[in-house]
């Protein structure tokens, strides 16, 4: 518990820093391009589209889980997450190989390395939220309160990617092939959630599949975004889903941080 507390005290000392780190690094990704964040927005809304067309009225027909919503209407507020989860974990990942320079100054904190990769994620994901707000507008759908609490589960999201980054960063300056893992690994985990489908849209599918999925604490991060989006049920109606995610999420943040110390000392010689 101490790195954690280590860890809140060296960002809160140094916020301004993170915040400065933070801007360059996301407007660093649009140097040169004349769209700018438009290309960060285009791979999730072309996948929307994709998938809206194959689920929906000119395809399979899916019936969303939540009475009342469209296909679309219940895909967004899970993929929203994900993209922003998916790209915080992968930047993190990367993380000390792109800041090298910073690495090998002895007075500089790499704690806040991963830390600066999730809010220059937030920018983006900000951008998305918006459109996801507009689209539900536009759909005349009533605002609800509940939909304020995207910002509590994009909060949890950012926790946890932060503590499975600090994990992956540490390993990828010794062992490389990590960064491939964690791309291959996502990959995999946007099925395993699940975003696109929903074991309620499998008749046959077995009792125990959902509760085997909660174990994935993005579940917990997916769910909260339909929930506040499509529902308006708030956080504290999943008690025991809510304890364990939050549970799941300071194990690996204290295994994280821990495995992150214990190899820093040798970053700049490996670097």
């Amino acid at each position: 518990m101490n790195y954690i507390l280590s860890l809140i005290k060296e960002m809160v000392k140094k916020r301004k820093l993170i915040w400065e780190l933070s801007k360059a690094d996301f407007k660093k990704r649009f140097v040169g391009s004349y769209f700018g964040v438009v290309w960060m927005l285009i791979q999730p809304i072309v996948t929307v589209v994709i998938y809206a067309f194959i689920f929906g009225p000119y395809g399979f027909k899916s019936a969303p889980p939540v009475p009342n919503s469209s296909y679309v209407e219940w895909l967004v507020p899970g993929i929203a997450p994900w993209f922003f989860f998916s790209e915080a974990l992968n930047t993190g990942t990367n993380c000390l190989q792109e800041y090298n320079y910073l690495v090998k100054k002895v007075v500089f904190q790499v704690e806040i390395l991963p830390v600066l990769k999730v809010v220059s994620s937030l920018f983006v994901h900000g951008f998305f939220v918006l459109i996801m707000f507009a689209m539900f507008l536009i759909g005349r759908n009533m605002p609800m309160l509940t939909w304020l609490q995207v910002i509590y589960y994009a909060f949890a999201a950012s926790m946890l990617s932060l503590a499975i980054s600090y994990l992956t960063s540490a390993v990828t300056v010794f062992f490389k092939d990590m960064s491939q893992i964690v791309s291959i690994c996502l990959q995999f985990g946007m099925w395993m959630v699940p975003i696109m489908w929903s074991p309620s849209m499998f008749p046959s599918a077995p009792a125990w599949l959902e509760q085997v999925l909660k174990i994935n604490p993005v579940y917990y991060i997916v769910t909260g975004y339909r929930d506040s989006m499509l529902t308006g049920n708030w956080f504290w109606e999943r008690p025991m889903l809510t304890l364990y995610f939050w549970a799941a999420t300071a194990v690996l943040m204290l295994i994280g941080l821990k495995i992150f110390k214990r190899l820093r000392p040798h970053f700049s010689d490996v670097l």
